[in-house]
């Protein structure tokens, strides 16, 4: 009996982390490692406008989210305030969000602007970014945050 409670209780412990860790890649554009961004920093796309790929040797999570930085002294802008450098959108394709379903960006495929960055979608057949320049930014924004609030519960 007392066998049979355990492991019914482990049961449930296991099985509430899936939850969460189900959660997170709903809410988060991230690998089975839980890095963010591809391993691109976020500070470097905020505070310089370039994309460039962090090293693990400067990392540092926030809301169970692993990020990369290219120096110790971007890890401490960071974690000095992380959510002022979380991407839209959770780091999915802004334009994808806009039009309703979530796409992973080309981590080079960027724009900085209001003091936010936003990522996009590029392949041989769509440049989401340029779409997105085509358009009026305020526009897209306000239509893609509101998309945004039911996609983040879904892994479309």
């Amino acid at each position: 009996m007392k066998l049979s409670i355990r492991i019914l209780a482990l049961s449930v412990i296991i099985l509430s982390g899936f939850g969460l860790s189900a959660q997170d890649k709903m809410k988060y554009n991230i690998d089975n490692s839980n890095i963010a961004l591809q391993g691109y920093s976020p500070v470097s796309y905020l505070d310089l406008g370039l994309a460039q790929r962090g090293s693990k040797e400067y990392k540092s999570e926030y809301d169970k989210v692993i990020y990369y930085f290219t120096s110790e002294q971007q890890k401490r802008t960071f974690d000095a305030d992380p959510e002022k450098y979380l991407p839209q959108y959770g780091g999915f394709c802004a334009f994808g969000i806009y039009a309703g379903a979530k796409f992973r960006p080309d981590p080079n495929k960027f724009i900085v602007k209001d003091g936010k960055y936003f990522l996009f979608l590029y392949n041989i057949e769509l440049d989401a970014q340029q779409l997105w320049l085509d358009k009026t930014h305020d526009n897209l924004v306000r239509k893609a945050d509101k998309n945004w609030v039911g996609l983040k519960q879904t892994f479309n």
